[in-house]
C-alpha cells in the first residue's frame, strides 16, 4: 500500500480513500494499490462493506494520471488485480461496494463509480467521460456499463460529447442512489454501508453474484441460473446464518452472523 491509497477500519466497514492531490487521478502504481486494498476487502471475513471515496472536496478522482501518460505510461499499461482503480474488473468480489462521489467524477473516476455497486454523491459532484475529446474511448467500463445504466440516447451523447452530468439529473435517471451537502458524505456514506453490513454476508453474496450472472437473461434462465450454477447461492440456503436469522427474528434478539 502506498500513501496515495489510504484504507480505514470502521467496524465491518472498510473505507478506502484515494490521496493523489489535486485531481485524485490514477496511475499504475496507485492502480496497483487500489487493486490490493480491494483484494485485501474480499478476503477478509470480518469486513462486509466497502466504500471509495477521494480526498478533498473537488475531485472524486479525475481518472487516468495524464501527467504519467505524457511521461510514458501506455494507455494500456497493466493496472493489476481488478484493472483500472482496482475495481472496473473484479469480477469475483462479492461483496457490496459503494463509492462516496465527493466531487468531480471524470474519465477513469467515472468509471471507478460505475463500477461500485451504489453511489451516494455530494451535490456539487459531477460526472463526465471526457476520452473521445481526448482521442481515446472510457474502455474501463465506461464505454461498456454507461448505456447499461442510463438510456442509450444519454449515455451516447455523454460518451460522444462528455458533456457533464449533474446530480440532479444523475438522480433523474436513477445513476445515483442518494446525495447530500458535501460535509455529511463521508458520514453518510458510513451509516449506509454500517447499515447494510447488518445484513447476512453470504446474503450479501448472493444477491451480488445473481444479480451480476443473471444480467440480460430471460427470467425463466435466470431462475435456473441461480438454482443450479451459483454455488453461493447453495451456500446461502444450507448455512448456519440461514437458520440463525429467523430464530434471531422469533426471539427478539440481533442476528449473530458465521458467515457460514
Amino acid at each position: 500500500m502506498t500513501d496515495s491509497v489510504i484504507c480505514e477500519r470502521h467496524g465491518a466497514v472498510l473505507l478506502i480513500t484515494l490521496n493523489r492531490p489535486k485531481a485524485n487521478a490514477i496511475d499504475a502504481l496507485t492502480s496497483h494499490a487500489m487493486g490490493e486494498a480491494f483484494v485485501n476487502f474480499a478476503n477478509d471475513p470480518s469486513l462486509s462493506v466497502a466504500v471509495v471515496t477521494g480526498s478533498g472536496e473537488r475531485f472524486f478522482s479525475a481518472g487516468w494520471d495524464l501527467k504519467a501518460a505524457a511521461e510514458g505510461e501506455a494507455v494500456d499499461a497493466d493496472f493489476g488485480r481488478g484493472g483500472f482503480a482496482g475495481l472496473t474488473e473484479l469480477w469475483d468480489l462479492d461483496k457490496p461496494v459503494i463509492a462516496a462521489v465527493n466531487g468531480y467524477a471524470a474519465g477513469g473516476g467515472f468509471e471507478l463509480a460505475l463500477a461500485a455497486d451504489l453511489i451516494i454523491a455530494a451535490n456539487h459532484a459531477q460526472f463526465f467521460l471526457p476520452e473521445a475529446t481526448l482521442g481515446i474511448i472510457p474502455d474501463s467500463g465506461g464505454v461498456l456499463r454507461l448505456p447499461q445504466r442510463l438510456p442509450q440516447a444519454v449515455a451516447m451523447d455523454m460518451l460522444m460529447s462528455g458533456r457533464r452530468m449533474a446530480v440532479e439529473e444523475a438522480m433523474h435517471f436513477g445513476l445515483i442512489n442518494r446525495h447530500c451537502e458535501g460535509e455529511q458524505l463521508l458520514e453518510q456514506a458510513l451509516a449506509w454501508a454500517q447499515e447494510i453490513a447488518l445484513s447476512a454476508p453470504l446474503s450479501l453474496a448472493s444477491i451480488k453474484t445473481i444479480t451480476r450472472a443473471t444480467h440480460g437473461m430471460p427470467l425463466e434462465q435466470a431462475y435456473k441460473h441461480m438454482r443450479e450454477a451459483v454455488p453461493v447461492y447453495q451456500a446461502m440456503l444450507h448455512s448456519e446464518d440461514a437458520s440463525e436469522g429467523p430464530q434471531a427474528f422469533a426471539e427478539k434478539r440481533t442476528p449473530q452472523w458465521q458467515g457460514r
